[in-house]
This record gives structure tokens, sequence and C-alpha cells, in this order.
């Protein structure tokens, strides 16, 4: 029975951390597709065009893993429900390996737009995505 609340508190605690880490949908928009992206980082027509490309490359591999994430972590929850501690574990190993690969594979999309960009052009648009981000974690507090 002990074993069976420890691996109830493990899935919860899992549950927590699995919803925090969302690869795929962080971007949320297409910023070089954005007009104000676009004037701010003084993107030429041409960079937004092969920025796209990029993405477009990469969005078919994404979704295949962004599936195999989603079926794992499905899986994962299964496993947990059943309470078997050695499935727990191999199946760990399986949602972490989804994982890798989804992130492995959005990393070198965004190495690849990376090098679309200038220096001066990565730089600002870092600078952005820090001020986007910070206006989320502004507004989450205040609705607290």
């Amino acid at each position: 029975m002990k074993t069976t609340i420890d691996l109830g508190r493990l899935a919860a605690v899992l549950a927590v951390l699995l919803s925090l880490a969302s690869p795929v949908g962080a971007q949320g928009v297409k910023w070089w597709m954005s007009d104000q992206y676009k004037r701010e980082l003084s993107l030429t027509t041409d960079q937004s065009r092969r920025v796209e490309e990029v993405f477009q490359a990469a969005l078919p591999t994404l979704r295949t893993q962004k599936k195999a994430l989603d079926d794992a972590e499905e899986q994962f929850k299964q496993v947990m429900q059943r309470g078997n501690y050695s499935s727990v574990m191999e199946q760990v190993d399986h949602l972490e390996a989804a994982r890798a690969n989804l992130n492995r594979t959005r990393t070198m999309m965004l190495v690849n737009m990376r090098k679309v960009l200038t220096t001066d052009q990565w730089i600002k648009l870092d600078a952005m995505h820090q001020a986007a981000e910070q206006r989320k974690t502004d507004s989450a507090h205040n609705t607290k």
C-alpha cells in the first residue's frame, strides 16, 4: 500500500513537471511574419521567407515527435495508474527520450532560423522574446 501512495505522489509531481514543458507550442506565433517583429528587426522579405521555409521544413517532424511525446505521456499516466514501479521506470525512459527528440528537432530548427538572421537581429529578437516573457510573468502575478 505504501508503494502505491509513493507512486501516486510521484505521478502528481511528474504531471506538474510535464505540464510546464511545452516545447512545440511555446512560441505561439510566427514572429517572422509579424509586422512588429519585421519592423523592429528590420527583417527583409527574403529573410522572412527563408525563416518560414525553415519552419515548414521542420514542421512535419515536429508534429510527429509531438504526437510521440503525447502518446508517451499517456502511456506513462496509464502505467502510473497501475502502480508497477519497474514499468514506470521503463516508461520514464521512453517519455524522456520522446521529449529529447522533440527538443533536439526544435533546437535545430531554431539554429537554422538563426543562420538567416544577422547577429544584431538575433540579439534584438532575444531581447524582444525576453521582454515578452517578462510581460507574461508580470501579467500572471497581477492576476493572482
